[in-house]
């Protein structure tokens, strides 16, 4: 029988940027993943589909399963010879009891290994621009808890010693103790003028942070009705946060953003999102799915040889093209002869990391800047294959045939409507919640208020970005106000046109 072994794998802090390359490794072969609560889910896409999960997560007020419980599951699940990751906020082994859980698998005689974790005694208060050690302010950090074990038979925090013994306290799971921390340490020494800051939801585009004194910071929390989970940081180095901030000062930060693209553009988008601290709500309207008959699709490339030009409109394209071009039983050598021309640096680069590099791409990205630059090159005679939607319209065909080329459009990929995935959505439209609501085609407009069952009140009340000129004319035409046009026709684009409204800057309009 095939021997089990136990990961105590370290997740981070929050952010999914800040788990380890051996963290996600782990991930990545696991067969059982028994994770906590603050775990951000989207971790979770790096573990295989068929991969077992087990919730085991515990708060202030509620355990779903005690700590001997969780010991007892990852000695059980080991020895049905599985590959288990004990998948734990920050580091397994600061103040996250993950001694407690590998003294049980020495104990059982289970092999395991301990992959550790950025801590959010550091990370958080990094994020809040507060480093825990400063040449000029501290030489010396400590992390305490702030939720001691209530069953000890005496206290093992010495706050006589503690208070002023260390230049920067981090207490981690103390806000709900917090008058009791500021009472010890002023009653043992620390001035009442000490910085203090509490932060909550750290490393996430939820993050909030109240800086204070000793002497105010009780009253600041209850003003702001602050509740856990939070780090607390006590020290001179607080005063530093007004220059070192770079995360929740950012132009996005916090800011709702819908995503309605499909599934395959998610990732990217959302990727940027995060990068400049929106919080992405992903409510896809569209998806991508296979055509019911690849014939036609077949046909045209086993005849490539009978065209000039190939030419890509969207990564989709690209994608379901190769995808027939191997089962085919061919590769990228089959296009050779033919010029290979792509709307966007998007789909350009889909077809780089294919081996191609595109002969034909123009400085607009549309339709009509691909047809205006194309209008210097000869192509009278020449026979012109366009992979595309079902759905396409047929602008760029039909430009490309009045100047005097022979076009094929092929269907490669279906647009088709989804209903999944939209609560949250729906529920934070409702509630008037979100800030931009993002839209990368005209079927994503279309579709997404035929699931919304033609309310388009909910989204003019929030501010509609458009990728491009096309797609704003589609939301136009269905009754909804476009506030910003991507200025280059891409999600970056998009992105940075996002950033240029919320600085009040009209370029993005």
């Amino acid at each position: 029988m095939k021997k089990g072994k136990v990961y105590l794998v370290g997740a981070g802090p929050g952010d999914v940027g800040l788990i380890t390359v051996k963290g996600l490794s782990c991930l990545e072969k696991a067969d059982v993943i028994i994770y906590d609560y603050l775990l951000n889910e989207r971790l979770m896409a790096s573990a295989r589909p068929e991969v077992e999960r087990i919730y085991v997560g515990k708060t202030v007020s509620y355990h779903i399963k005690k700590q001997r419980e969780i010991n007892q599951l990852l000695v059980e699940k080991a020895k049905e010879g599985k590959i288990v990751v004990r998948l734990k906020g920050g580091d397994p082994f600061v103040l996250g009891r993950g001694g407690e859980e590998a003294e049980a698998l020495a104990q059982a005689h289970i092999p395991f290994e301990v992959v550790p974790g950025i801590s959010s005694a550091i990370a958080v208060p990094a994020y809040a621009g507060i480093p825990v050690t400063h040449r000029r302010l501290s030489s010396s950090f400590m992390i305490i808890t702030g939720h001691e074990d209530p069953t000890k038979d005496s206290p093992r925090i010495v706050w006589e010693k503690l208070a002023t013994g260390v230049d920067t306290l981090v207490f981690l799971m103390g806000v709900g103790n917090l008058p009791k921390i500021v009472s010890q340490l002023l009653k043992n020494g620390r001035a009442s003028s000490t910085p203090i800051a509490l932060i909550k939801d750290g490393t996430g585009p939820c993050q909030e942070t109240i800086v204070g004194t000793l002497a105010d910071i009780i009253t600041k929390a209850e003003n702001k009705n602050f509740s856990p989970p939070a780090v607390i940081v006590v020290g001179d180095v607080v005063r530093l946060r007004d220059r070192l901030r770079w995360f929740d000062n950012q132009t996005l930060f916090g800011k709702k953003i819908l995503v309605t693209s499909a599934r395959t553009q998610v990732s990217s988008f959302n990727r940027l999102l995060l990068e400049h601290g929106a919080q992405p709500i992903v409510m896809p309207a569209i998806e991508v799915a296979d055509m019911p008959s690849t014939e036609k699709l077949d046909q045209a490339i086993l005849s490539l040889e009978s065209y000039q030009w190939l030419v890509f409109v969207s990564v989709n394209g690209v994608e379901s093209f190769f995808e027939r071009l191997y089962a085919l039983n061919r590769d990228a050598r089959w296009l050779k002869n033919i010029y290979i021309g792509a709307i966007g640096p998007a789909t350009a680069g889909a077809l780089e990391a294919r081996g191609l590099r595109t002969d034909f791409l123009p400085r607009i990205y549309t339709n009509q800047g691909f047809l205006a630059e194309l209008k210097n090159q000869d192509i009278t005679g020449s026979r012109f294959l366009l992979p595309r939607a079902d759905i396409a319209t047929r602008e760029l065909a039909d430009g490309i045939t009045r100047l005097g080329a022979e076009v094929h459009e092929v269907a490669a990929y279906r647009i088709v409507s989804t209903v999944k995935s939209i609560s949250q959505g729906k529920q934070l439209l409702l509630a008037g919640e979100i800030d931009i609501i993002t839209f990368t085609s005209s079927s994503a407009v279309t579709n997404l208020l035929s699931l919304l069952n033609g309310k388009k009140e909910l989204l003019n009340k929030t501010t509609v970005a458009c990728i491009g000129p096309i797609t704003a004319a589609t939301a136009a035409k269905a009754g909804l106000k476009v506030g910003i046009v991507a200025w280059e026709h891409t999600i970056p684009g998009l992105v940075e046109s996002i950033k240029l409204y919320f600085q009040g800057n009209r370029k993005g309009d």
